[in-house]
């Protein structure tokens, strides 16, 4: 499988990393042999070879300061766009893992496009283009006979979205709500261990849960974009930013954490989506809410299905690694049905 990779940040050098780590694993247990042929960055960057890049070599090479760090070899080309790469490299496979612009999505959406059109199959960390645009990217997909995959967009590596789309198919989800932001719920576990809100904060911002300007995760818009995305795969509702009900966790204190702790409650940042609409909120949860023993910056969904009742996934909800695993994941399923 050639694959063309656009953005090489924590998620695509993680996503390099599992290639190069476990080539031989993916090789000999699933007879999958992916192969990285063009590799884009904005700024650090772009190659191109159509006989396949290196893994580790591509790796040591941002280490050392960029892409143009890579060694020369025969047909190796740099400087290609991103959009000549989806256009017109030989892969059969875009996996877009640059940063989301929630708003407008691209330009990573312009890239899906061109790519499905150019008879490419696209998988997304990326959580942009579908945050705005599902509808139309599913409808260009099916137009061109390929797949459309982002797991990653939701959890991370954690399959919230292949929970409800396959293994829940037919189980009649009314509804989900879950802790889809690592970063807040690591400050509030942080504030119930005592901690100001400043503190925990500086705190996930040490430890790289947090980004310097970290209003996205704290004012509820990352976990926002979220609820646009499931609210688009699980009961196709077109929703925006701006049609989601969305408070952050910075408005809560020392004193609303051990209120909530005398009353055996928990604070937590929910995201909810039904097929009315979503919000995303902090909330008071009972210890025995499942949702209320999820710590640190491990994320969770529950699903509210007819015939199974609540049914709560958890796991890791970002990370390099993990989230590069979702992108492996989506890979193996395209290719267990390509075969």
């Amino acid at each position: 499988m050639d694959i063309a990779l656009i953005g090489f940040g924590n998620v695509g050098q993680g996503f390099a990393a599992i290639l190069r780590d476990r080539a031989e694993e993916l090789r000999a247990r699933y007879a999958f042999e992916p192969r990285l042929v063009a590799v884009a960055t904005r700024t650090r960057g772009t190659l191109v070879h159509p006989d396949g890049l290196n893994p580790g070599a591509l790796l040591d090479a941002m280490a050392a300061g960029g892409l143009d760090r890579y060694p020369d070899e025969v047909g190796l080309q740099r400087g290609w766009s991103a959009q000549r790469i989806a256009r017109q490299s030989r892969a059969g496979v875009l996996v877009e893992a640059s940063p989301s612009d929630l708003e407008t999505g691209q330009p990573a959406l312009d890239l899906c496009y061109v790519a499905l059109e150019s008879g490419k199959h696209v998988v997304l960390a990326n959580k942009g283009p579908v945050a705005v645009d599902f509808a139309g990217l599913q409808a260009a997909a099916q137009r061109a006979g390929k797949r459309l995959y982002f797991e990653a967009t939701v959890m991370a590596g954690t399959p919230a979205l292949r929970l409800a789309l396959d293994d829940l198919a037919g189980s009649g989800i009314r509804g989900a709500r879950g802790i889809l932001n690592g970063t807040t719920n690591y400050i509030l576990t942080q504030m119930e261990n005592e901690q100001e809100y400043a503190d925990a904060l500086a705190q996930a911002q040490q430890a790289g849960y947090a980004e310097a300007d970290p209003r996205g995760d704290v004012e509820g818009w990352d976990a926002a974009g979220k609820v646009v995305i499931l609210a688009a795969a699980l009961f196709g509702l077109k929703l925006t930013l701006a049609d989601i009900d969305v408070t952050g966790i910075t408005g809560i204190t020392a004193a609303d954490v051990a209120s909530a702790r005398a009353a055996g409650e928990r604070w937590r940042l929910i995201a909810r989506v039904t097929p009315e609409g979503g919000s995303v909120g902090p909330e008071r949860l009972p210890l025995s809410d499942p949702l209320a023993g999820v710590v640190g910056a491990t994320n969770a969904i529950t699903y509210d299905t007819d015939l199974l009742g609540p049914v709560t996934l958890v796991g890791a909800g970002a990370g390099r690694q993990e989230t590069g695993f979702a992108l492996l994941a989506d890979l193996l399923d395209l290719h267990r049905r390509e075969k």
